[in-house]
């Protein structure tokens, strides 16, 4: 995802920082992003190397997508150092996370879904539940979410459809939710295409009656990160106009 933002944030025309981490120590190396050479650097670097980057790049927006024990503590520090972030992340402690901001006030913009037309899709989710609470209540809720192999957490959108239903009378187990992350069942099963195993996000909500004569089907398919890398720039473009 980093290196998909990177890619999607020159292709609107913005300066990179040439400076990004890594969740191992040992790193030597550096990435070329159209015509900039970005260094990586361990995780015991982080404060020094973003210390300067606040000093050099007043006006820098750090986009976060890391793994989700990371999450409070990379936000601990963007707050301590007054460095803006979108955190695209899932995982980690969400109270502590959204105090952390809170406490600080530095300014954040966290989503656990980045991509503009699945964050509408769940407003409008949230609307159902507020308009029609208890409509289908009775009834069952299955739930089945494919991600690439390397996610380890539960859907953040999941969960947040989830509580849509709920609010609508559903209630559900979150035990119970199918994760699929074998590639072999993702072909077979879900029918994620091939080229896209190692980057997408299917959703599955049914819903059925408790007599079995009713059905509804909610679902969202992604394929690839473009969606997400193009809606984490639109939200750091609209979080720069917010400090500012």
């Amino acid at each position: 995802m980093g290196l998909s933002v990177a890619e999607a944030a020159v292709l609107r025309g913005l300066h990179l920082v040439p400076v990004s981490f890594s969740s191992r120590e040992k790193v030597k190396r550096t990435i070329q992003v159209g015509q900039t050479d970005i260094r990586i650097y361990g995780p015991s670097a982080r404060e020094d190397v973003l210390s300067s980057v606040a000093d050099e790049f007043p006006d820098v927006i750090v986009l976060d997508y890391t793994a989700p024990d990371s999450v409070n503590s990379n936000a601990e520090l963007y707050c301590k150092l007054g460095l803006p972030f979108v955190m695209g992340t899932t995982g980690g402690n969400r109270q502590l996370l959204y105090k952390s901001v809170q406490d600080s006030k530095n300014y954040a913009l966290i989503s656990p879904q980045m991509g503009k037309q699945v964050v509408a899709f769940v407003a409008l989710m949230r609307i159902f539940g507020e308009q029609f609470p208890g409509a289908y209540s009775g009834y069952h809720l299955e739930v089945l979410e494919s991600h690439q192999a390397s996610k380890k957490d539960t859907s953040g959108t999941a969960k947040d459809v989830i509580a849509c239903f709920e609010k609508l009378g559903v209630p559900y187990d979150m035990n119970k939710m199918v994760k699929i992350r074998d590639p072999e069942q993702q072909l077979e099963m879900v029918g994620v295409p091939e080229e896209h195993i190692e980057g997408h996000a299917f959703h599955l909500y049914h819903l059925t009656s408790s007599d079995d004569s009713v059905s509804f089907e909610f679902q969202h398919n992604v394929c690839g990160r473009s969606i997400y890398a193009e809606g984490t720039i639109d939200a750091a473009i609209f979080l720069h106009r917010k400090v500012v």
